[in-house]
C-alpha cells in the first residue's frame, strides 16, 4: 500500500531524479565525452540509493560502517559522480571536470581519486566479484553494513558474474544486494543480439539469489524491492532485476544504441534538458 508519506517521500525522489538526470547530461555535454544511455537509465534506481537507501556519510566517506556501493557498469559513471557531487562528496564545481585531464571525475571510477567511490571499476564483470569481498568481510566482522552493486545486463554475458554469485550464495552473504540495470542495450546492439542473457530473474534465482523482478523508473517498487532486502531472517544474496529504457527521460535517446556512448551536441542537450524538465 503506499501511504501518504510514501507518496511524499516519492514525490519527492521523482524530482530529484530529474534533476540528477539533468546534471548528468550536462556533464557529459560539459567533457563532450561519456555515456548519457546507461547513466539515464539507472538515475531512478541511483537517486533512491543515494538520497533514500543506503547508509552513508558524505562528510565522512570512509566511515567503517557505511553501506558500500559498486557499480560494476563503470562506463556510466557520469550517475554515479552526480549523485555523489549532489550529496555533497565534493565541490559542486568539480562537476564539470568530467574525463579531464587531472580531474577526479575520471571516464570510470577510481576510488583513489574521488571521495565516495568504494571500488575503481572498468573492466566489466568485476564489480560483483569486489562486492562479495567486501560483503564477506563485513560478516566475518559482525558489521552491520550492506554492499550494493549495480550491473548491466550486457556486462552479465561476464562468466565472472555467475561465479561472484555461486560464492555469495554459498556464503549466505545476505549483506549482498545485486541490482541490475536491464535495459536490453549494451554497445553494439541489442543484448539478445550479441549474446542472449535469458531471463534475468530466473537465472539469478537458479544461481540461488532471492530475486524480483521490478520497473526500474518506478520510484515506489525501486523503494519497495530495496525494503524487501532487509529481512534479516533470509541467508541468501537478493537480487533485483530492474526493467529500464536506455536513454529514459529523452526521447530521442531512448532505446537508441548509438546513445550508449555519443555526447549531445549544442541542440541535442537542451532539448534533452527540456524534456526532462517538462516530463515529455
Amino acid at each position: 500500500m503506499i501511504t501518504s508519506d510514501n507518496t511524499t517521500t516519492v514525490n519527492i525522489l521523482s524530482a530529484q531524479a530529474k534533476e540528477v538526470r539533468k546534471e548528468l547530461l550536462k556533464m557529459i555535454y560539459t567533457a563532450k565525452s561519456g555515456h548519457p544511455g546507461g547513466s539515464l537509465s539507472a538515475a531512478d534506481i541511483m537517486t533512491v540509493l543515494y538520497f533514500h537507501e543506503m547508509n552513508i556519510d558524505p562528510k565522512n566517506p570512509g566511515w567503517d560502517d557505511r553501506d558500500r556501493f559498486i557499480l560494476s557498469k563503470g562506463h556510466t559513471c557520469p550517475v554515479l559522480y552526480t549523485c555523489l557531487g549532489l550529496k555533497g562528496y565534493f565541490d559542486r564545481e568539480i562537476m564539470g571536470t568530467l574525463r579531464s585531464h587531472g580531474s577526479i571525475l575520471q571516464g570510470h571510477p577510481d576510488m583513489n581519486k574521488c571521495p565516495g567511490v568504494d571500488m575503481s571499476t572498468g573492466s566489466l564483470g568485476q564489480g560483483l566479484s569486489a562486492a562479495v569481498g567486501m560483503a564477506l568481510r563485513g560478516k566475518r566482522d559482525n558489521m552491520d553494513y550492506r554492499v550494493i552493486v549495480l550491473l548491466g545486463d550486457g556486462e552479465c554475458n561476464e562468466g565472472q558474474i555467475w561465479e561472484a554469485v555461486q560464492t555469495a550464495v554459498k556464503y549466505e552473504l545476505n549483506n549482498l544486494i545485486i541490482l541490475v540495470d536491464n535495459n536490453g542495450l549494451q554497445n553494439d546492439g541489442t543484448c539478445n543480439d550479441i549474446m542472449p542473457g535469458g531471463d534475468l530473474v530466473e537465472k539469478f534465482s537458479a544461481f540461488g539469489c532471492r530475486t524480483l523482478g521490478i520497473d526500474g523508473h518506478c520510484i515506489y517498487e525501486i523503494m519497495d524491492a530495496l525494503a524487501l532486502t532487509r529481512n534479516p531472517e533470509n541467508l541468501t544474496p537478493f537480487c533485483i532485476v530492474c526493467r529500464t529504457v536506455k536513454g529514459k527521460g529523452v526521447s530521442f535517446m531512448e532505446n537508441i544504441v548509438s546513445w550508449h556512448g555519443t555526447p549531445p551536441d549544442d541542440e541535442q542537450f537542451l532539448r534533452a534538458i527540456y524534456e526532462i524538465e517538462e516530463g515529455v
